[in-house]
């Protein structure tokens, strides 16, 4: 079993002994109502539990994967309509595709930190650097694109100034840690004008992909707000009022490839992950010698029981004072 305090030790014994202090000495407790020998034993027992809570106690778990620990991995996900195509597939939204593959990216890059941005007609960081794979996992299941009712027409590379802002902060504070970016989208263009190219050092770039979903001949989009929706009606191309298509321009994602300094890649369902991840450089940017050291087994956190148990008995004790209280106003109202 292991330690880990919330504050020194000394601190958190003084404290304890402070509270048993203060539950036993208390020179007016006998002419107090409701206060008994059984009170004092629950609270006694509330104090050690949040006590012994608070020193944080663990035992061993699996060993932490970090082979991927000194990689920042930026995800760019376009969002606009086009992003639920049904031309993944079996004639599934182009979404499941770019969520499998962020998930098995972030799994063959284990202990990296995952960030998410997406863009429609502006660009958002959706996750900020974690290594918290369930915020991640969080982040690509809400993946939902724009309501098309407000759209007013994309460009592909709307996601440059924000994807830019974030590789120079961290090339400047953490200048050691390699930067991967996959970004994922269609190449459809749907701004008036063309997509001004990507104004990024490529030297702030150590690897990633280009990663492309749909076909030439297109998949219909639903009219919806959310793609979990499956009742609504497909959106019309105002043209000529049949449903509209969206089709992958390979071309377009081939040439932010060239921008960025990636390679690109177009995805079908069931491609593995291997050929998108096996050129970042982890004998470069992998687990350093002195991340190696320092890995340890993951704690497996016995707090929380201890937690439950001195909720238990707050709840008692509340439970005992209204019980009490309401005794109380019973005496006094029956009292001629």
């Amino acid at each position: 079993m292991s330690l880990l305090p919330l504050a020194p030790w000394p601190v958190l014994l003084v404290l304890v002994v402070a509270a048993l202090a203060a539950v036993w000495w208390n020179p007016s407790s006998r002419s107090l109502p409701g206060e008994s020998r059984a009170t004092h034993w629950r609270l006694t027992a509330a104090v050690v539990l949040l006590g012994a809570a608070a020193f944080r106690p663990a035992v061993p778990g699996e060993q932490v994967d970090t082979t991927a620990a000194n990689l920042n991995v930026y995800f760019v996900v376009d969002t606009t309509s086009s992003i639920i195509a049904e031309d993944y597939g079996d004639g599934r939204p182009r979404v499941e595709g770019v969520s499998s593959d962020i998930s098995a990216i972030a799994a063959a890059l284990p202990g990296a930190r995952y960030s998410v941005v997406t863009f429609d007609q502006a660009a958002r960081v959706r996750l900020p650097l974690t290594t918290d794979t369930t915020a991640l996992d969080a982040a690509v299941e809400t993946l939902l694109p724009e309501s098309y009712e407000v759209s007013r027409g994309t460009s592909v590379t709307e996601a440059d100034a924000q994807l830019k802002t974030l590789l120079e902060q961290a090339d400047k504070r953490t200048p050691e840690r390699g930067r991967v970016v996959f970004y994922f989208g269609d190449g459809e263009q749907t701004a008036a004008d063309p997509p001004a190219p990507f104004d990024i050092d490529k030297k702030l770039i150590n690897g990633g992909a280009v990663l492309g979903y749909g076909t030439t001949e297109g998949g219909r989009m639903r009219a919806t707000r959310s793609r979990f929706d499956t009742t609504s009606d497909y959106i019309k191309d105002p043209a000529t009022g049949e449903d509209a298509r969206s089709v992958v321009s390979d071309a377009t994602l081939g040439s932010i490839g060239d921008q960025l300094g990636l390679a690109y890649v177009h995805r079908e369902a069931g491609d593995g992950i291997g050929p998108v991840v096996d050129g970042i450089d982890l004998e470069r940017f992998g687990t350093s010698e002195q991340i190696e050291k320092q890995k340890v087994m993951a704690r497996r956190e016995l707090y929380w029981p201890l937690l439950i148990g001195v909720a238990g008995i707050a709840a008692w004790e509340l439970g005992a004072g209204v019980t009490a209280l309401v005794q109380t106003r019973r005496r006094k109202g029956a009292r001629p």
